[in-house]
């Protein structure tokens, strides 16, 4: 089981979305997010542009930064990869729950 902080923001959508997406990640691959060497992980919250979101700190081979799941409201994802220098190394918009891992694996290198 994986620990999510809570945000300033919180509610219990927030932290539903959150857990969702850690779900359909391990549901995919159930070794991924151990295989990204993932930490810290922080639900989101609501925006205009966003039902809310995931985030946590990775240690990949491509990676090692944080990455953020976000929920848009025409649900789809957008992914952002993001180094330790807090500079976004990729984005990618319009991605499906079933192309999460494909995604995410840029993390690896794969």
């Amino acid at each position: 089981m994986y620990y999510i902080n809570k945000v300033s923001l919180y509610n219990h959508n927030n932290m539903e979305i959150a857990k969702t997406i850690i779900e359909q990640i391990r549901y995919a691959d159930k070794w991924a997010l151990m295989a990204y060497g993932s930490s810290n992980f922080i639900a989101l919250p609501e925006s205009k542009e966003y039902q809310g979101g995931l985030q946590f700190q990775v240690n990949g081979f491509q990676l090692k930064g944080t990455v953020r799941i976000q929920l848009k409201w025409i649900d789809t994802y957008s992914i952002t990869f993001i180094n330790k220098t807090e500079e976004v190394i990729k984005e990618v918009e319009d991605v499906y729950c079933d192309e999460l891992i494909s995604i995410l694996d840029y993390i690896e290198g794969k």
